[in-house]
């Protein structure tokens, strides 16, 4: 066995990387497909509002993340259906305000400390197995719902008045969507932070994009690349004692970059 798979630790963190690297691009593919691939941006600032508020009340900072990023994505997704703000103006919205909030909460709290930043910036190389557990759980809920309702998604994102001629329920579909991308920020804060997290969600589907010729083929692949991006980002974090959130999403960047300049190339 490999040095680095001898740690327990490095065997966590390798599992939660792909937990994560799986669930990120499977449900950034339809945010990007929808043209807002900032929206991870501004969710992760609600998540840290989140976790400042978990802080501050001495519960759980995760479950109180996750409530506030799902309610963060489903609240964006009520301001763009009924055309009361458009969809670049919630975002910025949620922004500022989570963010602000965060920083107020947290100074109340007296936490900034190196806990809070673990969930800004990752510490993937702390996750338990309680938190894995946590983790697989909600990422195969979450898997399963795209799966079983790839389609149906899939035509809200690409052609939402077509769907609804279809007799779709695109109002329904919306939330489900807004709601599995605030789950997905919330389980991924701890592996490369809240700052980070839209960048793993939006750099798979660029590079898959570039290369596969079929919606189905962007998504599978897409998984393919957050996984890879998380195995070898973490690997070069370790040899090279890197900050391993960061890390990754530098691969996934590469990635994406290589992927971008060849399909330009071609």
């Amino acid at each position: 066995m490999p040095e680095i798979l001898q740690l327990d630790f490095m065997r966590m963190a390798f599992a939660a990387g792909a937990i994560v690297g799986v669930l990120a691009p499977a449900v950034g593919f339809f945010v990007v497909q929808r043209r807002m691939s900032l929206i991870g941006d501004g969710l992760g600032h609600t998540a840290f509002a989140g976790v400042a508020v978990g802080t501050l009340l001495g519960i759980s900072p995760v479950a109180t993340a996750l409530v506030a990023t799902v309610g963060g994505a489903v609240g964006i997704e009520w301001l763009r259906s009924r055309h009361r703000a458009a969809g670049d103006q919630a975002l910025a919205l949620l922004f500022y305000t989570g963010l602000a909030a965060g920083v107020v909460i947290a100074s109340a709290a007296g936490s900034f400390d190196a806990g809070l930043f673990a969930f800004l910036f990752g510490a993937i190389l702390t996750v338990t197995g309680e938190d894995l557990v946590l983790m697989a759980v909600l990422a195969a809920a979450s898997l399963a719902v795209v799966g079983l309702l790839y389609r149906a998604f899939a035509a809200v994102v690409l052609d939402e008045e077509g769907a609804k001629a279809a007799g779709l329920p695109v109002a329904s579909l919306n939330i489900v969507i807004a709601g599995l991308v605030g789950v997905t920020v919330g389980v991924s804060m701890r592996i490369v932070g809240v700052l980070l997290i839209a960048a793993l969600m939006v750099l798979p589907v660029v590079a898959a994009s570039r290369v596969a010729r079929s919606l189905r083929g962007t998504l599978l692949l897409s998984m393919a690349i957050g996984v890879a991006s998380a195995a070898v980002g973490l690997t070069v974090a370790y040899y090279a004692n890197l900050a391993a959130g960061g890390t990754i999403v530098l691969v996934s960047a590469a990635v994406a970059t290589l992927a971008v300049l060849s399909r330009g190339l071609r």
